[in-house]
């Protein structure tokens, strides 16, 4: 059984990762976009952590769509692990992932080092989209800051608006942040999308945007996307 213990976070910790994310940091040293089965993804939350642990991953967050169930599982598996071994394990943040509307399109948004258990975020936890307003992008990113997180724009080029306009409106609103590196081909092995990676950061080099990275992660190996 899960056990759903005092939540602890590092969001100065976070920030700092963020700040320090190279096109090189992803998947082996930094992966925070990744799915489990309590979404749609196909890995146990426990195999997740153990495949971090295996190639050396320095941080992580679980995003599952609309869920947190993952990430207390990984919590737990982390706690076990802690007490068998005595090297360094992987840093896991609290993450999400919201289906949201921004300027009249569906986009994804990240969230990351929040409270789960503070009030404002609970609309996002029941596992389905949010409809209405609840789902208006401003009302996401306010809903994220309120418990303490912060709000990234998940892969801003595979939307059917440009980035330009989608990176411009959630700034407007309050993002923190832009998914820039993100292989957006599906290759493998992953690597970042050059162009679209290139563009991102001269965006958010320009306003001051923290930046992430990904592999999005839906299938049995947390190095690729499926």
């Amino acid at each position: 059984m899960t056990v759903k213990s005092k939540f602890q976070t590092d969001l100065e910790g976070l920030q700092a990762a963020f700040q320090s994310i190279t096109a090189a940091s992803c998947p082996h040293t930094y992966n925070f976009h990744l799915h489990t089965l309590h979404s749609d993804g196909r890995l146990d939350p426990q195999d997740l952590i153990q495949q971090a642990i295996d190639i050396n991953l320095v941080g992580l967050a679980i995003t599952d769509h609309h869920s947190v169930d993952g990430y207390w599982q990984a919590a737990d598996s982390l706690q076990v692990q802690a007490k068998r071994r005595s090297q360094p394990l992987p840093q896991l943040w609290t993450g999400i992932e919201i289906t949201s509307a921004l300027i009249e399109t569906q986009v994804h948004i990240l969230g990351y080092g929040f409270n789960p258990f503070h009030s404002a975020l609970q609309p996002y936890l029941c596992g389905s989209a949010p409809l209405g307003l609840t789902a208006e992008a401003s009302q996401v990113i306010y809903a994220i800051h309120r418990a303490g997180g912060l709000a990234i724009l998940a892969h801003p080029a595979r939307y059917r608006r440009s980035f330009k306009e989608l990176v411009g409106a959630a700034i407007q609103i309050g993002i923190d942040g832009i998914e820039t590196f993100y292989c957006y081909g599906n290759n493998d092995p992953w690597e970042p999308t050059p162009s679209q990676t290139n563009a991102l950061m001269r965006i958010a080099s320009r306003y001051n945007l923290l930046q992430t990275c990904g592999t999005d992660t839906h299938g049995l190996d947390i190095c690729r996307r499926c």
